[in-house]
C-alpha cells in the first residue's frame, strides 16, 4: 500500500514493518509493494541536481504493540555540496493500528506527521551526509502476549548505524515489564527460565526498551521510558552521545533494569535526568572513555556503578569517567566500581564529586570480589583500579559508608579522598569503613574517619603480560 512516501507491509504474522523514504516530488521514484510475497522493491533514488537522496529506512514493530496517539515527527537533512544542508519533510499519514490482524488503516494528512512504533531503523542511511530527527508524542506500549515476541529479543525499539540520530519530545515508551519480572526471579537457576518459557511464559530473552548501536552524534531528550522489561536505554558502539531531560521509571524490585547503560562507548554526556530503576541508575561497561555525568537524580535503584567488569576473564577498559552534582536516594549504593576476579585491564581516571546521598546503603564502594549470588571461585588476575577521585561526598547511610575492598594481587592505588561526610540513619549496622588493599591519600579530615586507607604507593608491581596487557 503506497501513501504518498509512507510504504506500509506486513513481513510476518508478528511483525508490521512501515518504510520511510524521500518523496516522489524531491526526485525519488515510487514503489510498489506485494504483499503475497511481504517485498517491497528497491528504491531508485533520481538525481535532482547535485542532492544526494538517501535511501529507504524499515521500522518493525512486534505487531502486539499498542499505539496511543503516537506522533513522529521525521526530519532528514540531506547534504549539498560546500556542506550546506536542507532538511525537508516527508510526506506522512496517520495509521490506525490493528494490532491483531497484522493490518493497517490510514488517512493522508496535511501536516507532516506519522503515528507509528518503531523496533528497527538503520543500516540504509549513508552516515556520512545524513542526520535525523524523530519528535515522539504519545505512547508507545509493548506487548504483553508471549506469543509476539517469538523466541525472545535482545531490543525491543532498536536504532544502528547512524549519524546524527535524535529521538526528542514528551512521548511515553513503557515496556509493561511487569509480566517479565513476574514470570521467574532472575537470581533462579537458567533452568527455571527454560522451564517458564516452554510452558508458555513470557521468552527467557527480555528485551531492552531503546538501543543505539554503532552510531555517532545520537541525541535522546525530553521522553519518558518506563518498566522496561530489562534495561531501558542503552548505548553500544557509540560516539557522541548526549542524554538530558528524560525520566526513566521502574520499581525498585524490578530485576536487572538498569536506567541506561554504556558499553563500548565514548565522548558522552547526560545530565538533568531523572532515574529511578530496579538496577544501576547508570552503568558503565567496557570500552568507556569520555563520560560525563552531572545534576543527575537516582533512586531507586543501585546507584552509579562502573562495571561488573571483567566476567569469565575478559579484558575490560574504562577511563576518564567524572560524576558530578548528583543526588542518591534509596539506592543499593552510590558510586560503585565493580569488577569480577580473573579479569584484566584498567579503571583508572574517575571522578566522583558533589554527590549528595540520602537513605543509601553503602554510598562509596569499589569491589574487586564483585559475584552476582552465583558461585564464584577465587582467581588470582584482576582489573586494575587507579585515580579514583572522592570530593564532597555527602550525606546519610544506612548499612556501611564506604567499602574498598580490593585485589590481593592487584590492588587499589592513587584512591584520593576529601571532604566527605558520611553519617548513619538509624538501626546502622556497621558504622566503620572497610578498607582491604587499597593505597591513596586522604586530604581533609572525613566523617568517619578512614583509617583503614594505605598511604602511599602499593609494593605490588603491576606487570601487564601477567594480566592480559595494559589499556
Amino acid at each position: 500500500m503506497y501513501m504518498g512516501g509512507i510504504t506500509v507491509f506486513p513481513c510476518s504474522p508478528s511483525i508490521l514493518s512501515i518504510m520511510v523514504k524521500p518523496t516522489p516530488s524531491l526526485g525519488c521514484q515510487g514503489s510498489t509493494t506485494s504483499e503475497n510475497t511481504r517485498t517491497c522493491q528497491q528504491l531508485t533514488p533520481a538525481k535532482e541536481g547535485s542532492m544526494r537522496i538517501s535511501r529507504e529506512y524499515f521500522l518493525r514493530i512486534p505487531t502486539d504493540s499498542l499505539i496511543q496517539g503516537i506522533i513522529f515527527t521525521y526530519r532528514h537533512a540531506i547534504e549539498r555540496p560546500f556542506s550546506t544542508h536542507q532538511c525537508i519533510g516527508l510526506t506522512y499519514a496517520w495509521i490506525k493500528y490493528n494490532t491483531r490482524g497484522c493490518s493497517i488503516e490510514a488517512k493522508s494528512k496535511k501536516h507532516r506527521k506519522m503515528a507509528a512504533p518503531i523496533v528497527s531503523y538503520g543500516g540504509a542511511v549513508d552516515a556520512s551526509s545524513t542526520s535525523t530527527t524523530f519528535n515522539l508524542d504519545g505512547k508507545i506500549i509493548a506487548p504483553k502476549n508471549a506469543g509476539a515476541w517469538g523466541s525472545g529479543l535482545l531490543q525491543w525499539l532498536n536504532f544502528s548505524k547512524l549519524k546524527g540520530i535524535t529521538i526528542k519530545g514528551g512521548g511515553v515508551i513503557d515496556g509493561q515489564g511487569s509480566v517479565w519480572w513476574n514470570e521467574q526471579n532472575p537470581t533462579d537457576d537458567d533452568q527455571n527460565w527454560i522451564q517458564a518459557d516452554s510452558k508458555g511464559g513470557m521468552p527467557s530473552t527480555k528485551p531492552t526498551a531503546l538501543r543505539f548501536y554503532g552510531s555517532t552524534d545520537v541525541t535522546v531528550t525530553g521522553i519518558t521510558i518506563q518498566n522496561s522489561p530489562q534495561t531501558h536505554l542503552k548505548f553500544d558502539d557509540c560516539i557522541g552521545v548526549q542524554v538530558f531531560g528524560i525520566s526513566i521509571s521502574s520499581p525498585g524490585n524490578s530485576p536487572n533494569t538498569d536506567g541506561i547503560h554504556l558499553q563500548n562507548t565514548r565522548d558522552v554526556v547526560i545530565h538533568t535526568t531523572s532515574l529511578a530503576c530496579g538496577d544501576d541508575c547508570i552503568s558503565i561497561q567496557t570500552g568507556c572513555s569520555g563520560v560525563y555525568i552531572h545534576n543527575v537524580n537516582c533512586g531507586p535503584g543501585h546507584g552509579i556503578s562502573i562495571g561488573g567488569l571483567g566476567k569469565d576473564g575478559t579484558k575490560a577498559c574504562v577511563s576518564n569517567i567524572t560524576v558530578r552534582d548528583s543526588t542518591m536516594h534509596n539506592t543499593m549504593a552510590g558510586v560503585r566500581i565493580k569488577t569480577w576476579q580473573g579479569g584484566s585491564g584498567s579503571v583508572q581516571g574517575v571522578m566522583f564529586s558533589n554527590i549528595q546521598v540520602s537513605e543509601v546503603e553503602t554510598p562509596i564502594i569499589i569491589d574487586q570480589y564483585y559475584c552476582n549470588g552465583h558461585n564464584c571461585p577465587n582467581k588470582t588476575s584482576a582489573v586494575a583500579i587507579s585515580d579514583v577521585f572522592y570530593q564532597s561526598i555527602k550525606g546519610t547511610y544506612t548499612t556501611n559508608p564506604i567499602q574498598f575492598a580490593c585485589s590481593d594481587s592487584t590492588p587499589c592505588a592513587g584512591i584520593t579522598l576529601s571532604t566527605i561526610n558520611l553519617v548513619p540513619s538509624t538501626n546502622v549496622r556497621n558504622d566503620v569503613p572497610f578498607c582491604w588493599k587499597a593505597f591513596g591519600e586522604i586530604k581533609t579530615t572525613t566523617t568517619p574517619p578512614i583509617s583503614c586507607l594505605q598511604t602511599g604507593a602499593s609494593s605490588h608491581k603491576r606487570q601487564p603480560s601477567s594480566y592480559g596487557g595494559s589499556c
